[in-house]
């Protein structure tokens, strides 16, 4: 009887790896524990200032994962299997991207991360999220070589009466166009600030509903505000139709009383209500005619 053949040799897995892979598995597990799965944009976000951020995101009871854009799409797509919704994130899974992981609601959730940016002055090679726009007027620079170097930069600057000025509202850079450190640089100078920086939530998965930063950028004030406005014109509404409801019963009743009762001192009709005004108004008009009289 002939030897067995040898088995093929197992391919190494070097450790590195075989780390990425359960940290993917276990960011998968994290995913199917709560109800709301989210990416979150955090370019130029200072590590400093991350890792505060996340500390603050944990401490609310979050879970947020930063890690390799490969790591993520790996975790989703083991996720899938549990939750195919989750299948829609892996599209969104670009530039620097970290993972939230929550049972909060999703607009919460875009609020508290919008409340983690703010403005700051490029450094050069960003995109312009818009048109960056310099406007007529004074400069805060004294005269001299900065004149040159704005006017080389596509500022349009001049001297006049001993001040460097902007000449006119000029469009430095369009929206979409990447910021030269020319530019940047005297943006900076300029304390113009177009660049927004923090966590900015790019989708969330809840259940079966994909939410993208479009639907999430809701003006709660805005809103607040209008079924504020909403509710009142619908009560008056309802209380022009006579409509009855919990909130309108008292109203209409209280109308009602004030109706009668208008009606009631105008026929002179006596009642415990209307007497007291009866005799007050026949007092008055007595003391007129005895007026008269004299």
């Amino acid at each position: 009887m002939s030897a067995a053949s040898p088995s093929p040799p197992v391919p190494h897995v070097s450790e590195a790896k075989q780390t990425r892979v359960r940290q993917a598995e276990s960011l998968s597990q994290e995913m199917l524990k709560k109800k709301v799965v989210s990416l979150v944009a955090f370019r130029g976000v200072p590590a400093a200032n991350l890792q505060m951020m996340r500390k603050g995101l944990r401490d609310r009871g979050h879970i947020f994962h930063v890690a390799p854009n490969s790591q993520i799409i790996h975790a989703l797509e083991r996720a899938t299997g549990s939750s195919p919704k989750l299948a829609e994130l892996i599209p969104l899974v670009t530039d620097q991207t970290a993972v939230l992981i929550s049972d909060s609601n999703p607009f919460v959730l875009f609020r508290e991360l919008k409340k983690t940016r703010n403005k700051v002055a490029p450094r050069g090679g960003e995109i312009a999220p818009e048109d960056i726009m310099v406007h007529a007027g004074n400069t805060p620079f004294k005269p001299g070589p900065i004149v040159a170097e704005l006017q080389h930069a596509g500022f349009p600057a001049a001297i006049e009466k001993g001040a460097v000025v902007i000449k006119k509202d000029t469009v430095v850079v369009k929206k979409g166009e990447p910021i030269s450190r020319e530019v940047a640089q005297m943006l900076g100078r300029l304390d113009i600030k177009p660049i927004e920086v923090g966590l900015m939530l790019r989708a969330a998965v809840e259940e079966e509903t994909l939410y993208g930063s479009d639907v999430l950028s809701v003006d709660f004030d805005a809103m607040l505000g209008n079924l504020a406005r909403a509710r009142i014109q619908a009560q008056e509404l309802a209380l022009a139709a006579g409509f009855i409801t919990p909130e309108t019963l008292p109203l209409l009743i209280s109308r009602s009383f004030r109706q009668a009762r208008g009606l009631a001192l105008h026929a002179g009709f006596i009642s415990a209500d209307t007497i007291a005004s009866l005799l007050g108004r026949a007092v008055r008009e007595a003391n007129a005619l005895k007026g008269l009289a004299k």
